[in-house]
């Protein structure tokens, strides 16, 4: 069987796999999942890497651990892979219990960020290696390896050593030669992590691309939310060595369940107050009260009752910015705009989009604002300008949990050059 012909046939069972209803008994749990960790810890001496950790992935799926250096992702991987044995728990690989097989029978295969590539062969034999350690008929190893050239798009360069190719090639190699042993899951060790921005970004196509040639399941561990965001088709967030949240790159940015996820991907901003008093049908509304802040109108998904503390989130680019005050946002009879007075403190311009800093007593709020045109017809908002920023009710998101170390990941300068330095 050609590889292509391999590759067909692993997309069709995955699209299978991903709609129909089919569940394996686990344990004491039932799952759908074709890879799944249960409840598996790990410690280095005093260090717990990953606490009972448990996460499903489905066949098929471009799936991200993303979290900051330290949160347990890559042991994650490597206990997938046997480079490491967990202290509980169990790892299951399409049904089967792996957790106490050798590397080499797992069927999984990684791609290390610093490509691992033998320099002494060339492109053609990096790829081929396993096959021939496999001892795999020769005709069949060119049809695999020329298929692999093909996919990766490097017919022209096999005769090329590591050392005269790019860095972007040198990891499609990588991925080609972990790809042709027919892996069940690809392990994918923040594999851009050593390319400059404008690699890496065209790297990040080109490695969607072939997830959704080959079909197969990625596993993908980073600390850049971008990629994850754009590469995934879920995400688990971890932090400390444990799971705060898994879902779809909007569920996660969109609705974070606590104050680490939504200050860990991407920038916001917190208030944590209390519910004065719910407002409309069913309390879909609620108004919150602070001590050092106006009373902020937000939707109310969480129904908090009135007396309950709360803590909303608030992203930049959900608030708007601008020298007049914008228009209120009527409907049954609420007005779902939140209007401040406010005066610009810091301002970073970055190409498709300016940041903004602008303070409302004790709170220093982030705004991020997109440039549609090139200021053509408005004044333009500069440092010490007074200015009403806005944000509509439902554009705040209420958090199940808030720490206020979490606040500590946010982008936000600091009032002076000495609290910086200290």
């Amino acid at each position: 069987m050609t590889l292509f012909v391999w590759f067909d046939s692993i997309r069709e069972a995955t699209q299978s796999q991903l709609y129909r209803d089919k569940y394996r008994q686990i344990g004491t749990k039932k799952v759908s999942d074709f890879l799944y960790f249960e409840n598996v810890t790990k410690r280095f001496g005093k260090l717990t890497a990953v606490d009972a950790v448990s996460l499903g992935v489905r066949k098929g799926e471009f799936y991200s651990l993303l979290g900051p250096s330290g949160c347990g992702k890559t042991t994650l991987l490597r206990m997938l892979a046997g480079f490491e044995s967990p202290d509980t728990g169990r790892i299951w690989l399409d049904g089967e219990d792996i957790t106490d097989l050798p590397p080499n029978k797992r069927r999984v295969n990684t791609v290390f960020q610093n490509y691992a590539l033998f320099p002494h062969l060339s492109v053609w034999d990096n790829i081929a290696f396993g096959l021939k350690v496999a001892k795999r008929p020769r005709q069949e190893i060119e049809a695999e390896v020329d298929a692999m050239l093909d996919l990766i798009q490097m017919r022209g360069h096999e005769h090329k050593r590591p050392s005269q190719i790019s860095g972007g090639q040198k990891q499609r190699v990588a991925i080609a030669r972990a790809l042709v042993n027919k892996p069940r899951v690809l392990l994918l060790d923040e594999p851009l992590a050593a390319l400059d921005l404008k690699l890496r970004q065209h790297m990040q196509i080109e490695l969607d691309l072939i997830h959704d040639r080959v079909g197969i399941t990625f596993l993908y561990v980073t600390h850049d939310q971008g990629e994850a965001m754009s590469l995934s088709d879920r995400i688990a967030v971890m932090g400390a060595g444990r799971i705060e949240q898994i879902g779809t790159p909007a569920n996660i940015y969109e609705e974070p369940r606590s104050s680490f996820v939504a200050a860990f991907i991407g920038d916001t901003n917190f208030f944590v107050g209390t519910v004065a008093k719910n407002i409309g049908d069913g309390g879909e509304y609620c108004e919150v009260h602070f001590t050092d802040f106006e009373p902020i109108l937000c939707f109310n998904d969480k129904r908090i009752r009135p007396g309950r503390q709360v803590s909303l989130s608030v992203r930049p680019e959900k608030i708007s910015i601008g020298h007049e005050p914008p228009n209120p946002s009527n409907g049954n009879g609420i007005n779902k705009r939140n209007i401040f007075r406010a005066k610009v403190e810091d301002i970073v311009y970055q190409g498709p989009y300016t940041r903004f800093w602008a303070r409302i007593g004790e709170y220093k709020i982030a705004v991020l604002q997109a440039h549609n045109r090139f200021l053509l017809d408005q004044r333009p908002i500069k440092w010490g300008d007074e200015v009403w920023l806005s944000w509509h009710a439902d554009d705040g998101y209420m958090l199940e949990q808030y720490r206020e170390t979490d606040e500590d990941l946010l982008d936000t300068p600091p009032d002076t050059i000495g609290e910086e330095m200290a």
